[in-house]
């Protein structure tokens, strides 16, 4: 099956990260055509340093290969480098209803979250991450809840294109992790977890053993003793008990039956030392690939090259579909 997924450089990952994306990227990998893809074009969408942009990229690639990707299984470059991510968003651009874009989601959020940077690439932001999909006749992509509205606009405008021109695109289906999805805030746990919302709310994925203990302690938990799953009643140890679980792969209910007449504090103690061994391999690996910045970038490069192939062959047919050669 072809596998497409990507993620914004705007910062270090966190576990929401790992347990909703990139955890599945590395099981999929292995029976699967992946390409994975650090799709920077997006994340000029939303404010950025312009000057630390560079910085963030590589720092994400080398956060994906110390996380398990292995390049040698899938195809993994840099989005603006494959000129035609940009190219097939505007030809898709020329025929999607304006009505579709308005009513997208992640669009309404972004505009209230940042009034001040309301642009044209934030509204055509869907259009863009249709043609990352359709460019490489992607069957599944792997993505939270709150990306699948995207993933049905990228179904609508392969029928659509189709229909209009002719036969060129799959229309991909969304991949949904059974689990692990929507890992909320340590601080509020009615919200998704991010770095720019609450950091202290955000385990990182290469956050110190000290951070990891002081966040975890400090995590908002709810009212009475007992650890048990509610996620009404008690989102915040229910967030943690998820987080848990899928650490430990075990089940909530066995996590339940452990700490049975224990209290909060010694349940976090146990959580946090779980997350400081969980994620001691990453940051070991970290540091290898962080002295290896010319391999790094050997590996994007020959991710790029891969990429270019298939996305020329998709703009070809779409091209001559469309009458533009």
């Amino acid at each position: 099956m072809k596998i497409f997924s990507g993620i914004r450089p705007t910062g270090e990952l966190h576990i929401g990260n790992y347990l909703g994306a990139i955890k599945q990227w590395i099981e999929l990998q292995e029976k699967n055509e992946c390409i994975f893809c650090i799709v920077d074009l997006h994340a000029v969408t939303t404010p950025y340093k312009s000057g630390e942009l560079q910085k963030n990229i590589l720092e994400l690639a080398v956060a994906y290969l110390a996380a398990g990707l292995k390049p040698e299984k899938c195809v993994f470059f840099i989005q603006s480098e494959v000129k035609e991510h940009a190219e097939l968003a505007w030809l898709l651009g020329t025929f999607t209803p304006l009505g579709e874009l308005y009513r997208m989601t992640q669009f309404k959020e972004k505009s209230k979250k940042h009034p001040e940077y309301i642009n044209a690439g934030l509204l055509n932001y869907p259009l863009l991450m249709a043609a990352d999909i359709l460019l490489y006749q992607t069957e599944a992509v792997p993505v939270g809840l709150d990306q699948q509205q995207h993933v049905e606009l990228t179904r609508e405008v392969a029928r659509r294109f189709n229909k209009k021109f002719g036969k060129v695109f799959v229309e991909p289906k969304s991949l949904l992790p059974n689990v692990g999805e929507k890992i909320m805030s340590l601080q509020n746990p009615k919200k998704k977890m991010s770095k720019t919302d609450h950091p202290q709310g955000c385990i990182g994925l290469f956050d110190t053993p000290e951070e990891i203990k002081k966040k975890i302690m400090s995590a908002v938990t709810d009212t009475g003793k007992q650890i048990r799953y509610d996620e009404k009643k008690k989102p915040g140890i229910s967030n943690l008990l998820t987080i848990y679980s899928l650490f430990s792969e075990k089940t909530i209910k066995e996590i339940e039956k452990k700490f049975e007449g224990k209290g909060y504090a010694e349940f976090k103690k146990s959580l946090a030392n779980l997350l400081i061994d969980s994620l001691a391999p990453f940051q070991r690996k970290k540091q290898e690939f962080l002295s290896r910045e010319v391999y790094i970038k050997e590996i994007l490069e020959q991710g790029k090259r891969k990429a270019q192939i298939l996305a020329q062959t998709t703009m070809q047919e779409v091209k001559k579909k469309m009458g533009l050669s």
